[in-house]
């Protein structure tokens, strides 16, 4: 008797998909990352109104951080469970690192909707092209750990270049 090894096929993901798997619906970005074009950009949005509902605490800078670095954290097993139940390494639609890298950005610059909206699209830059070492990194490190890793240092380049800014300009 053959051993033969059984093959998952790849799972498309679909909201109801998504409902099945609370996690998943994370790594989805609370079902963003379903949009048929540009998921990380829609998937990127829900950064806007939850940084601004975190901000609203009114906490240090230290703490806002802080939980910006939780969240990448906590985004290491979300996208890591995400990517193994779909059967597909860093599939476009997984955007708990888009969500958690612009919250870091936002945490970082001043509250202001010009400052936002530049801060959405610089980071949209660094993200989609993915200069060095962004693409080194994306095309090295896998898992859980790969997909948050390339936002981060994407947040990082857009942080170099906002803040930058804000003090050219202020």
């Amino acid at each position: 008797m053959a051993n033969s090894e059984s093959t998952i096929s790849p799972v498309t993901p679909t909201w109801r998909w998504l409902c099945k798997h609370p996690i998943c619906w994370l790594g989805f970005g609370f079902g963003t990352g379903l949009a048929p074009k540009a998921p990380g950009t829609f998937g990127t949005l829900p950064a806007l109104p939850l940084a601004a509902l975190w901000l609203q605490l009114g906490l240090p800078l230290w703490l806002n951080i802080l939980f910006g670095v939780i969240l990448f954290l906590v985004g290491i097993p979300i996208c890591d469970l995400t990517e193994k139940r779909l059967q597909r390494q860093d599939y476009g639609g997984i955007v708990w690192d888009e969500i958690a890298a612009m919250m870091l950005i936002l945490f970082s610059i001043p509250c202001d909707f010009v400052w936002w909206v530049v801060a959405f699209a610089i980071f949209r830059f660094f993200d989609a092209l993915k200069p060095w070492p962004i693409r080194w990194f994306d095309a090295r490190i896998h898992g859980g750990l790969g997909i948050m890793l390339d936002d981060l240092i994407a947040a990082l380049f857009s942080l170099m270049v906002l803040l930058s800014a804000v003090y050219f300009f202020n």
